[in-house]
């Protein structure tokens, strides 16, 4: 029975691993598009690892959506790039669902806060739960998380860490910069005042 289901497995999941030049990324994708995604790793074993136990039923495919390594590279080399493929978000829970799609909006180089993006999914509220759906986003970079900053202009939290955070920001933005402690408190001393954010236009 494990075999068959192994084999079953296996059919329909594809995965990689690639060298970016900033360390070893893995990626598993299904026939509804791609489903997770590592940031760079010391090492290729520990890239596979991060994948979990389903890397062992997909074979590998040097011609994993086409374009998409070549469009990781670059990003992680500086370059701007959009990332326009298909998602395989089957195993979201309805918010996460919402969250996720709403992140995808951000434009390269800009931030949104997490208040913004509570906004967006109709719950102004739930700030601190959009916060922990995308702590479990298994598409860095693809949805890209790290544009999602807290409303006093603080990094706020990343699952692979701040300083992770504030580099993805910079390679889409050069110019991007942490507001100066003294500025985040006078921030936060205004955020109960602050209009709500208005929808992406």
């Amino acid at each position: 029975m494990a075999g068959s289901r192994g084999a079953e497995m296996a059919e329909w999941l594809t995965g990689i691993t690639f060298n970016t030049g900033m360390g070893w990324v893995g990626m598993l994708g299904s026939t509804q598009g791609v489903l997770v995604i590592t940031l760079p790793q010391p090492s290729q074993q520990q890239a596979r690892g991060l994948l979990g136990d389903r890397v062992s039923c997909a074979p590998a495919s040097p011609h994993l959506f086409d374009g998409l390594v070549e469009r990781l590279k670059g990003f992680l080399g500086g370059s701007r790039v959009d990332f326009p493929d298909r998602l395989d978000l089957s195993g979201a829970t309805p918010l996460q669902r919402m969250v996720w799609e709403a992140t995808r909006l951000i434009p390269c180089g800009k931030t949104r806060s997490y208040a913004w993006v509570a906004g967006q999914v109709n719950k102004p509220r739930a700030a601190r739960a959009v916060g922990q759906a995308l702590g479990r986003n298994p598409l860095p970079i693809i949805i890209p998380c790290h544009r999602v900053i807290r409303g006093d202009g603080s990094l706020g939290g990343f699952s692979n860490g701040l300083e992770v955070k504030e580099r993805h920001l910079h390679l889409e933005n050069p110019a991007f910069e942490l507001l100066p402690h003294s500025q985040v408190r006078e921030a936060a001393s205004y955020s109960s005042i602050s209009p709500s954010p208005a929808k992406l236009k």
